[in-house]
C-alpha cells in the first residue's frame, strides 16, 4: 500500500470494474501517488463517518467501488442470476486484482480498526449495505470466491447509484439525464403520521402488490394542505428500500424528459415510483399532455416497474373555466366540451385516488396529544391546557391540519425552551 505507483499499475489491470474517476478509490490513489497518504486517508475518513462505515476503511472503500460499478457483469446480475460464461472469467481475473488490493495495509494504520459512535449517517443503509458487502469480500478465499459474494450481492442489493440511495431527483445533462440521490434527508415513517389509517392501508396495499409484481395503479392523494398527503409517500422508500423501491422526485417542468428517465431505468431491477408532488396546472400550461402520454397509450408508455404517485390539493388538477363549457354540440344540451374532457381525463389516468381531508376538532385533537407525548418535556402539561393552546393557535392560523399541530408543538417546544434557558 506504500507503493502508490503499484496500486495505480494495478488499477489499470482491470477490465470490467475500473474506479470512476471521481470515485473515492480513484481520489485516493491520485492523493497517494503525489505523496500525499495523510489526504488519502482524510477522503476514505470522511467518506466512513458520512456512510457510517466501521472496521477495517480500506476494505469499504473498495466495496465501495464494487458496488457502484455499473458494467456489463453487475447490470446483468443485478437483473438475474446469469450464466458463468466468458463474461464471468472476465469478472473473475478482475476479483484476482481485487483479491490483491484487499491485502494491501491501509493509507494509515488507524483505518485498518476504525470505530466511531456519533450521529446516525444520513447514508446509513447504503453503509450498512457496503460494510456487509466489505466484511464478506474479505473473508472469501481468492478471486473466485470473491466474485460469488459480489454477484449474490448484486442480485440482492442492485447496483450503482440505485442500488446505494432511496430517493433521487432528476438532472439534465448534455449527454441525457441522470439520477442524483437525495442524501442527508430526514427519515419518515408512516407511523409518524397520526389518523388517516384507512388512506395508508390502500397506499400500502398498493404498493405492496406492485413490489410483489401483480397488477398496481397509478395513485392521486388528493384533499387539504397539511393533511399528510406528501409524507405518505415518502415515507414507502425507507419502508420498502431493502425491497427494491426507489423514489424518483418530478418537478412539473421535467415532465418532457420522462422519455428519457424511463428508457434509463427500464429493466433495472428495481420498482420505481415516479414522486409527483403538489401537481396542478393552470389553463394555460400544457406539460399534462406529457404526463397524459406517459400514463397511457402510446411508445412513451411507463415499463411495467414504473408507477406514478401525485400529490395535489384539488382533484382535477387542471384548472378549469366556464370557457372550457362553451363550445356545446347542441344549443340547449348540456354536453362537455373536448377541451373540458381533455383537461379531466388526466385525473382519470389515476387508477387509484385517495382523499386526504381536513381532519374534525377530535381528529385535531387527538393528533396534537399524540404529538406532545412524544415529546417528554411535554408531560406534564395538562390536556385541557394543551387543547386549549392547540385550539386558539389553529384558529389563528386559520386551518385545522397535522401541519398545523406539528407547528403548534414545535412553537410550544421553542418557548418552552427559552423559558428554561432564561431561568438558567
Amino acid at each position: 500500500m506504500s507503493d502508490a505507483q503499484t496500486i495505480s499499475s494495478v488499477l489499470d489491470r482491470l477490465i470490467l470494474f475500473r474506479p470512476g474517476r471521481g470515485s473515492l478509490l480513484a481520489q485516493a490513489t491520485r492523493a497517494m501517488e503525489k505523496g500525499r497518504p495523510a489526504q488519502a486517508a482524510g477522503l476514505i475518513l470522511s467518506e466512513a463517518v458520512r456512510c457510517g462505515w466501521e472496521g477495517n476503511l480500506w476494505h469499504c472503500c473498495l466495496a465501495q467501488a464494487l458496488a457502484e460499478s455499473e458494467n456489463p457483469f453487475s447490470l446483468a446480475w443485478e437483473r438475474r442470476p446469469a450464466q458463468r460464461d466468458s463474461l464471468w472469467d472476465i469478472a473473475a481475473a478482475d476479483m484476482e486484482v481485487f483479491s490483491g488490493l484487499f491485502a494491501q495495509q491501509p493509507p494509515l494504520p488507524a483505518l485498518g480498526d476504525f470505530h466511531h459512535r456519533g450521529e446516525r449517517p444520513p447514508k446509513e443503509l447504503a453503509g450498512r449495505w457496503v460494510q456487509t458487502l466489505a466484511e464478506a469480500l474479505a473473508a472469501a478465499s481468492g478471486g473466485e470466491a470473491m466474485l460469488e459474494v459480489l454477484a449474490r450481492h448484486y442480485e440482492t442489493n442492485g447496483v450503482g447509484p440505485l442500488g446505494l440511495g432511496q430517493v433521487f431527483r432528476l438532472r439534465e445533462e448534455k449527454s441525457g439525464v441522470s439520477l442524483l440521490p437525495v442524501e442527508g434527508r430526514r427519515p419518515v415513517l408512516l407511523s409518524e403520521l397520526v389518523g388517516y389509517e384507512g388512506q395508508k392501508a390502500q397506499l400500502l396495499e398498493n404498493t405492496k402488490a406492485f413490489l410483489s409484481g401483480q397488477r398496481a395503479n397509478n395513485v392521486l392523494l388528493y384533499g387539504d394542505a397539511g393533511t399528510g398527503k406528501s409524507t405518505s409517500v415518502q415515507a414507502l422508500a425507507g419502508e420498502y428500500a431493502a425491497q427494491g423501491l426507489r423514489l424518483i422526485e418530478l418537478y412539473k417542468h421535467q415532465f418532457g424528459l420522462i422519455p428519457q428517465l424511463l428508457a434509463q431505468i427500464k429493466g433495472r431491477n428495481y420498482r420505481f415510483i415516479l414522486f409527483l408532488d403538489d401537481l396542478s396546472f393552470e389553463e394555460n400550461e400544457v406539460q399534462y399532455k406529457h404526463l397524459k402520454a406517459v400514463m397511457e397509450g402510446g411508445g412513451e408508455a411507463a415499463p411495467e416497474n414504473v408507477l406514478i404517485y401525485a400529490t395535489s390539493n384539488r382533484r382535477h388538477l387542471i384548472r378549469e373555466t366556464w370557457s372550457d363549457r362553451s363550445d356545446m354540440e347542441h344549443q340547449g344540451d348540456v354536453h362537455r366540451s373536448d377541451t373540458m374532457e381533455e383537461k379531466l381525463s388526466l385525473a382519470g389516468r389515476f387508477g387509484l385516488q385517495i382523499y386526504y381531508p381536513n381532519p374534525t376538532y377530535e381528529e385535531y385533537h387527538r393528533i396534537v396529544q399524540t404529538l406532545a407525548d412524544r415529546n417528554r418535556s411535554l408531560s406534564d402539561m395538562a390536556e385541557d391546557e394543551l387543547w386549549t393552546a392547540a385550539s386558539t393557535w389553529q384558529v389563528r392560523h386559520g386551518s385545522r391540519s397535522g401541519r398545523t399541530a406539528q407547528q403548534f408543538i414545535n412553537d410550544l417546544l421553542c418557548r418552552r425552551s427559552n423559558t428554561e434557558t432564561e431561568e438558567d
